[in-house]
């Protein structure tokens, strides 16, 4: 059974507090650290001052970034499978001949 934490993350100036899986802690605080940074750059570079905003367009940036990884590992595997098919193709004409 996995040991169950107490924490508290701040997130946009409000604290959250959570109970987690151990083995969950490392995950979170890193990822409420990059959404205070992201709030930084995006209030600085675009004198953002409304919350509601700012935390929109974190998750937006974030849910793209999985996005874009899901498209790019689609492509990777999609090249992959046609590579796997010409080799098979090329075995297979190799050991009828």
């Amino acid at each position: 059974m996995s040991e169950k934490l107490k924490i508290k993350l701040s997130i946009a100036n409000r604290v959250y507090p959570l109970t987690i899986d151990a083995s969950q802690e490392e995950g979170l605080r890193k990822a409420a650290k990059n959404i205070e940074v992201m709030i930084k750059q995006f209030e600085e570079n675009y004198s953002v001052r409304d919350k509601q905003d700012v935390l929109a367009m974190c998750a937006l940036q974030f849910a793209s970034q999985v996005e874009q990884k899901s498209i790019d590992k689609e492509t990777v595997n999609e090249h992959l499978e046609e590579k796997l098919q010409a080799l098979d193709e090329l075995l297979h004409a190799h050991l009828i001949s």
